[in-house]
């Protein structure tokens, strides 16, 4: 297998065009084929970018479009019972940025495209041919395309994943659904502050906007995972009395809710982790960001995650002889910082929808909780603090030496 010169990147939400920024950055030829017709403005709800996502951003040349496009959260706050406790801050760190998800894939296809990636609409992958050539993706259109390697960044749902390897485990459902709302309502809280609310029933949280409006977010505990198509299906008429129902004794919950104008309510489906994942790579094929590795919301590591997968799969094609041995050494680079992320953040998910015995167990639960996030540097400098050196090379022995 010879040095890798071109690349399929299969999908174009977070992980691929960063991907393919960074494949070029590295020498590689890369081009999106997206499955959508066109690209997803407007599409989602809001997520974060860590400090360890901006600073991945920056090897790409999207951190400055990023966070022109996203809000500064300096300040978090963990509400429970009535008691508030702000949380520290990691020194010398940037805030957090909190961009809309469509947003987002807009200004990372914009940065794409100025840096020379190209990218192919409406193209839906069905299968994989791959051999000592080459590997060809053929679509549901009838096209095709072949490069040295393909790289899967479709996500939670993944093609790729399956196609690799066909008893591949699929997405676990956190036994919530993700609503989020602009409520034209004002809190007491100041601009940049995001508030972590564990309510009665349910988990929410809520932020200030700049013209005096809150945002708010809803984790709704709900028995069974439901696609995104699926919740928009439901009247959004019936989805704000459930809302009502669960947040109602809340405050400043319940006010809020109250006032959610069902046309402008977005639900987001099924909130979703991927278990560990056995098969990373076969031949010519590998996976990266949600693909592989999606962590819960709970961890407000999705994307950031992804970006630093991105960048260290082109690291490691840069300079290693082939694809074998660059995949192998990426998964070891990046598997245990991953799944250790994925394991903390569902620990989080049983208090964000707790059983009955959790339900009682509350009071502790969140002492413990409130206890290791006073520990920033332990609890979350490991994380945040991480870079992806891009100017150091990578050995064919490649090592885990990183958190």
């Amino acid at each position: 297998m010879a040095k890798v010169g071109t690349a399929l990147v299969v999908g174009g939400g977070v992980a691929g065009p960063v991907t393919a920024l960074a494949l070029r950055k590295a020498g590689i030829d890369a081009t999106v084929y997206e499955a959508y017709p066109s690209t997803a403005d407007g599409i989602g709800g809001s997520l974060a970018i860590a400090p360890n996502g901006l600073a991945a951003l920056e090897v790409v040349g999207a951190r400055k479009a990023v966070e022109d496009n996203g809000m500064p959260i300096p300040k978090s706050v963990m509400s429970f019972g009535g008691r508030e406790v702000e949380l520290p801050r990691l020194a010398g760190l940037p805030p957090m940025r909190l961009i809309n998800r469509g947003d987002l894939y807009r200004v990372l296809y914009d940065v794409a495209v100025a840096g020379g990636v190209r990218f192919e609409h409406g193209r839906r992958l069905v299968s994989i041919e791959s051999g000592d050539g080459g590997v060809t993706a053929r679509f549901a259109d009838g096209s095709a395309a072949t490069a040295d390697v393909l790289v899967g960044a479709d996500g939670v749902h993944s093609t790729v994943r399956g196609l690799i390897d066909p008893a591949a485990p699929g997405p676990g459902y956190t036994g919530l659904l993700g609503f989020e709302a602009i409520v034209d309502r004002p809190v007491p809280s100041e601009t940049g502050t995001m508030r972590f609310t564990f309510g009665r029933r349910a988990y929410y949280l809520y932020w200030r906007l700049p013209d005096g409006r809150t945002q708010l977010g809803m984790n709704l505990p709900w028995e069974r995972p439901m696609s995104l198509r699926e919740a928009r299906a439901v009247p959004a008429d019936e989805w704000s009395r459930r809302l009502r129902e669960a947040y109602g004794d809340d405050d400043p919950g319940g006010d809020l809710v109250r006032h959610i104008d069902p046309a402008g309510l977005v639900a987001q489906g099924a909130l979703h982790i991927m278990p560990k994942v056995p098969t990373w790579h076969r031949g010519r094929v590998v996976l990266v960001g949600d693909a592989v590795h999606a962590p819960s919301n709970s961890s407000g590591q999705g994307a950031s995650q992804a970006i630093e997968s991105g960048l260290e799969l082109a690291r490691c094609l840069r300079d290693l002889p082939d694809a074998r041995s660059a995949f192998t050494a990426y998964e070891r680079l990046r598997r245990p910082r991953v799944e250790r992320i994925a394991a903390n953040a569902a620990k989080i998910n049983h208090v964000k929808a707790p059983g009955p015995l959790v339900r009682a167990m509350m009071p502790v639960l969140m002492r413990l909780l409130l206890k290791t996030a006073m520990r920033p540097e332990k609890t979350f400098g490991p994380v945040q603090r991480y870079r992806v050196d891009w100017s150091a090379p990578v050995g064919a022995d490649a090592v885990v030496s990183s958190p």
